[in-house]
């Protein structure tokens, strides 16, 4: 738990870029030395179905699981979260919880996840 002085870090993720190339589920997985049926952050598929005259909706979206730690060990020694940093779409962020809170302002297709206090 950060004291009052203390930033909370935490990923946001802008799953209307995502492309579904599964990268961040694969660098977790490296990361954490996590067997093959488990994941710290998984790709969900929603689609495709067609929604209008030459429209689909067909959604990918990286749902970070009770596995992942945030890449404690990683971002301690200052460098991103395995995820992020090979996030291919570049549609993953890493950063204080108030910054990344002011950055899905205005948008409607984005996940923040940030550790309980």
């Amino acid at each position: 738990m950060a004291n009052k002085d203390e930033k909370v870090y935490g990923i946001l993720i802008d799953y209307e870029f995502c492309t579904g190339c599964h990268s961040c589920e694969l660098a977790c997985k490296k990361e954490l030395n996590l067997p093959a049926n488990q994941f710290g952050i998984k790709l969900t598929e929603v689609g495709p179905w067609p929604i209008g005259e030459d429209r689909w909706e067909w959604v990918y979206m990286p749902v970070i699981t009770k596995q992942c730690n945030l890449c404690e060990e990683r971002v301690a020694a200052g460098k991103m979260p395995s995820c992020v940093q090979h996030c291919q779409a570049w549609c993953m962020y890493h950063g204080p919880v108030e910054e990344l809170v002011k950055k899905m302002q205005g948008k409607s297709r984005m996940s923040l996840i940030a550790p309980q206090q």
